[in-house]
This record gives C-alpha cells, sequence and structure tokens, in this order.
C-alpha cells in the first residue's frame, strides 16, 4: 500500500452526493453518519450486512450489501478506506467516470474545516488518549466533536458531532493520513518503528511526524518529554514557530507527572503545570494512562479549557472497548481484552495487569497482526509476552497482507519459548485457543486476550467454557 498523500480539502457541504465504498467500517460509518446528520446525501456499501448498516440506514443513508458499479447512483464524491483495493468494481466505476475520489482521511478532515482541530497521534495510545481528550474537554464544558478509533466504554459511540469549536480526531500514522487533518493541535503521543511495510524504515517513518509538526496549519504541538523519539521533534517544531506544550514524567515537562501510584484497577498521580496544580485520578490502570491522560491534559489547555475542569473530568474516563476491556469474572479467573499489537504496546498491557493479578498467575492469549510485523519484531513479541506467566500464541492474522514465505505465529512462540521455557504453547488458529486456555486457566488467574485481529473472541468463548464448568483445574 503506498503512503497517502495530503490533498485540498473542499467543506462536507461542497462534495455533493457522496458514496463509502466500505461503509459498515469502525473508520468509515462515523463519518458516513455525521455526513447524514448535516443534511449531505450519503449512500454506502459494505462487503456483508450488520447492525451498523441498520444504525445509518436509520440516518436516511442509502445502503447496500455488496459491491456493484451501479450502487454509485449520481454520486459525485467516492470515500474509501486504505483497506478498498483498485479491483473493487465501485472505486473502478468511480474512477472510470472521473468522480472525486478521495480517501478517509480527507473525508474526516473536510468535516474538520471551521472548527479547532485536535489531532491525536503517535504509534502507542493514539485511540485511548483521543477518548480521553474528548472526555476531558466534554467535562470541561466544550462539547467537541470526535471521531475516535474505538467506542468508549461508558457510551458505546466512537463519534459525536457537538455544538462546540473543538474536533478531536485520531490520527492514523500507519498509512501516512494523518497529514491530513487539518488541526491546530497536534498530539503526538510516543515514536517506535512500526508499519515499515508502508514507510520502509524507521527513519522514513520518524520523517512522517517531523513533516507534520511543521506544517501550516499547526499551531501548538503536545509532545512527550520521556520519549526519545518526541523529544527530537521539540526543536524541529519550535523552528518552525510553534508552541510546543510537553508532559510526562521528566523534570522539564511542561506538563509533569509525579507521586505515581495505582489503586486497584485505577491510577493516581499529581499534576504540574505553570498555572495549574492538583491530583489526577483515573478509572482505568497503568501508568501509560496516566501519561496519556496527561497529554489529554495539555491538549485541552491548549484549546483553552481550565486545567481544574480537566483533571476532574479524567475521573469520569471508564476507558474504550478493546483496551484493557473487561470480559468477564468467571470461575474465579478475571478475563481481559487488548488491542495491544505491537511490542511496547503489549509489555505496557501485561505490565498494567501484572499489578492487578494478586496471589493468580497473569496468562496471555496473543494473535500476532500482520506478516511483516511479525517478520520485523519477532524477537521482541517474545520478550514482551514473558512478562506472563502463561503463554498462548496463536497464527498471525493477516489483515491486509498476503502470506510470506516461512513467516507465521511460531516465530512469535519460538521466541518467547526462548526466554520463557516450558510456559509458551502455539495454536495455529482461532478455534483452539479457547480451549487451550481452558487447560491452564486456573481461580485466581487474570487472563488478557491481545492483537489487533479477531482475538477479541477468545475472551467470551473462555468465558462461557468456564461458565459450565469446562476446566480441569
Amino acid at each position: 500500500m503506498a503512503l497517502i498523500e495530503p490533498i485540498d480539502l473542499l467543506p462536507v457541504t461542497e462534495l455533493g452526493a457522496v458514496h463509502f465504498i466500505a461503509v459498515g467500517g469502525a473508520g468509515m460509518s462515523p463519518i458516513a453518519a455525521m455526513y447524514a446528520q448535516l443534511g449531505v446525501p450519503v449512500s454506502g456499501s459494505d462487503q456483508a450486512d450488520s447492525p451498523v448498516l441498520a444504525q445509518l440506514a436509520a440516518l436516511g443513508v442509502r445502503t447496500f450489501v455488496g459491491h456493484d458499479a451501479g450502487q454509485l447512483g449520481a454520486a459525485d464524491t467516492v470515500i474509501v478506506s486504505s483497506a478498498v483495493r483498485g479491483t473493487n468494481p465501485e472505486l473502478a466505476e468511480a474512477r472510470r467516470r472521473g468522480l472525486r475520489v478521495w480517501h478517509r482521511s480527507a473525508g474526516l478532515g473536510a468535516l474538520m474545516l471551521g472548527r479547532r482541530g485536535v489531532a491525536i497521534t503517535g504509534t502507542h495510545g493514539k485511540t485511548t488518549t483521543s477518548a480521553m481528550t474528548a472526555v476531558l474537554l466534554a467535562g470541561a464544558g466544550a462539547d467537541p466533536s470526535y471521531v475516535v478509533g474505538s467506542p468508549l466504554s461508558a457510551t458505546g459511540r466512537a463519534d459525536h458531532l457537538g455544538a462546540g469549536e473543538a474536533f478531536v480526531v485520531e490520527a492514523d500514522e500507519s498509512d501516512g493520513s494523518f497529514r491530513q487533518y487539518p488541526a491546530e493541535v497536534v498530539v503526538i503521543t510516543n515514536i517506535e518503528a512500526d508499519h515499515l511495510d508502508n514507510w520502509g524504515t524507521a527513519e522514513r517513518y520518524a520523517s512522517g511526524f517531523a513533516e507534520l509538526v511543521s506544517a501550516d496549519h499547526v499551531r501548538v504541538v503536545v509532545t512527550s518529554a520521556d520519549d526519545p523519539g518526541t523529544r527530537d521533534l521539540i526543536p524541529l517544531a519550535r523552528a518552525a514557530g510553534k508552541q510546543v506544550i510537553t508532559f510526562g514524567e521528566a523534570a522539564d515537562a511542561d506538563v509533569r507527572l509525579s507521586d505515581l501510584s495505582f489503586p486497584a484497577s485505577g491510577a493516581r498521580a499529581m499534576l504540574t503545570a505553570a498555572d495549574d496544580a492538583g491530583p489526577l485520578e483515573l478509572a482505568v490502570p497503568g501508568s501509560y494512562n496516566l501519561r496519556n491522560a496527561a497529554a489529554a491534559y495539555a491538549a485541552g489547555r491548549a484549546i483553552g479549557c481550565p486545567g481544574d475542569r480537566l483533571r476532574a473530568a479524567a475521573a469520569s474516563f471508564t476507558g474504550t472497548q478493546r483496551r484493557f476491556q473487561p470480559v468477564g469474572d468467571v470461575a474465579g479467573a478475571r478475563i481481559f481484552d487488548d488491542y495491544a499489537h505491537h511490542p511496547t504496546e503489549v509489555a505496557a498491557t501485561l505490565t498494567a495487569a501484572r499489578g492487578l493479578v494478586g496471589c493468580g498467575r497473569l496468562v496471555a492469549c496473543f494473535q500476532p497482526h500482520l506478516f511483516t510485523r511479525t517478520r520485523d519484531f519477532a524477537a521482541e513479541f517474545g520478550a514482551a509476552l514473558a512478562l506472563a506467566d502463561e503463554i498462548v500464541v496463536l497464527g498471525i492474522y493477516p489483515a491486509r497482507e498476503d502470506p510470506i514465505p516461512g513467516v507465521s505465529g511460531r516465530l512469535v512462540a519460538d521466541a518467547a519459548a526462548g526466554v520463557a521455557p516450558g510456559r509458551v504453547h502455539y495454536v495455529e488458529t482461532l478455534t483452539e485457543a479457547a480451549p487451550a486456555l481452558v487447560g491452564l486457566v486456573r481461580s485466581g488467574d487474570l487472563v488478557v486476550t491481545l492483537g489487533a485481529g479477531d482475538v477479541t473472541k477468545v475472551g467470551p468463548e473462555l468465558a462461557r467454557r468456564l461458565a459450565i464448568g469446562e476446566t480441569p483445574a
């Protein structure tokens, strides 16, 4: 897949009738819904029926199951995601007719025109930080619009069209589309090599962030004072005339965290800024979530929200789906599900989970995501997974990629076994995962399923099997 290059945007009202290909996707459906709410004629297709299509239809969107060139109708603009291949008959027909074809990021960027955009990006923590930013701004009375990568646990929604000026978006760096958003405030959580299938090298990946902080539309850059990759951006942003706000535990951070503590299922720290200081209390665990909250706080201050109201609002954040999401407490075992799909994310999640285990064991079930990422980081995944007491590794979830000879989930399992001998169990298929876990899990254990694919199905199935007594322990 080629990197997405920024284009000149038009207001949503000037796009005419808009057709979305793969409209049922988590990243596409919120945009289509907002277009419909704004009175734009909207249609869309998806390869399979789903409740999402019904929800869109209730908003007036013409929905189609399957892809056919005739479904374009009188569309003037076609919006696609990175997952849509050039062979899609609707995309091919749109190009044949010379219609305006935009990437999803441009469709979302058009919604931000005339608003005070806040774009959250970085290698890790984008979804949680963007969701936190939306919650903090709402708690401070800003009523922001937002589109984030996963539904908020409290509302079940990943989007909201607010009455306020602020518009918060999760900005995906994987395909370069984070450069498309007309954001006034850019938040960069951290930078670590990833998505090399698109960017080629770690250096080129980092250069995308440097390009972002130098963009003309950016006024404020919020970035980590703790992360080496983001610290490298600070002089670049200042040289480009941007206001820089740093966050973290570093002594020179503008928004500084100190006295971190981790009460049951939560996290707490003192937060100190130039004109505000006080406790930051979260209902979600992990030091990484305190850093995410500090970033969200800094973004809120850049928009002009009072610090004390932002800190108070942080306590109301209860997480997003698939970010250390509770699945069940069955037969004495607690089950969580997490989207972690990079070694650093896996290590952070398991470290946070370790603090909640108590006298039991930590059991990890990991599904590698992408052949290229597995090839590039197998050893690092193995080291991260070794933080668990028992490890189940699945076959690779390929997503958009074709297989690479010699690359399988066994690379990760073998790497983990080299660090944690006797504690690693490999199963190739998803259907084998829950039975394998049943044979491992004991009362008092904490189980975490990890990965960006369909491993999220494993936790509920494990809970079901444990509930009917299907366990030897």
